[in-house]
């Protein structure tokens, strides 16, 4: 980074939502904060851009997946610029959409909340569960799925879902890490080249250190969904 304080790019707000897992209510009421938060007043002269990154794992283990994907799917915050990251669980609901094979390590992880969401009476063989689901998902939601992105920079700031394989380039990173790893990406102390912004690793508060800042707060356990807000180099939060 080229300063100790890491700063978002000038003219922008940056608000980035960790691991939404399906938690549409939570997903809703921190939306209305953000469109609050982001609403002009006496000190803005109109000229900033307010950006939405949401860090993955969009659907699982809450009730609400197929909401959720409605909703960001669609204009979650008219006016904004809305980019959205792949979670290992997004790329294991994609994956079985296209092989059901791939549906046992995706349904033992929280797939089975997922399909109740979609389907009333879900079957029991994977085959026939990925047919069924294939058929109830609304094409933009399988455009969406299709088109999360791995990682995003903005200033001094790197976005991804897990995080970071220590010492690679991010262009020579391996994708099942940028949204898999955790220890060797969580217990390292070096500097990323960015400060990075991840989810995936829940913890019960927002995760400070010097070179990253985890954000999945356990929505689906219970916990906050909780939004970063960074602004040149403030960091602040929001919380659902």
């Amino acid at each position: 980074m080229t300063s100790s304080r890491p700063r978002a790019p000038a003219g922008k707000r940056l608000y980035a939502i960790g691991d939404i897992h399906g938690c549409r209510r939570q997903l809703e009421a921190l939306l209305q904060q953000i469109r609050e938060d982001a609403a002009p007043d006496a000190t803005w002269d109109g000229g900033r851009e307010n950006v939405l990154i949401t860090l993955g794992d969009h659907v699982d283990r809450g009730p609400g997946s197929r909401e959720v994907l409605e909703i960001l799917s669609g204009s979650p915050l008219p006016g904004f610029t809305c980019v959205h990251l792949r979670g290992n669980h997004d790329a294991m609901m994609r994956d079985f959409l296209k092989d059901p094979a791939a549906g046992r390590l995706w349904l033992m992880n929280g797939g089975d909340a997922t399909c109740r969401s979609y389907l009333q009476d879900p079957a029991d063989s994977p085959h026939e569960l990925s047919v069924a689901l294939r058929r109830a998902l609304p094409p933009r939601h399988r455009s969406f799925l299709e088109s999360l992105a791995l990682s995003h920079v903005e200033g001094d700031y790197l976005f991804v879902h897990a995080g970071l394989r220590p010492g690679v380039p991010l262009a020579e990173q391996d994708p099942e890490d940028l949204i898999w790893i955790r220890d060797p990406f969580l217990l390292s102390t070096l500097d990323h080249g960015r400060f990075v912004v991840h989810g995936h690793s829940p913890t019960g508060a927002p995760d400070r250190q010097p070179n990253r800042i985890g954000i999945d707060t356990g929505a689906c356990y219970g916990g906050d969904l909780t939004c970063l807000v960074l602004e040149g180099e403030e960091q602040r939060f929001l919380r659902a």
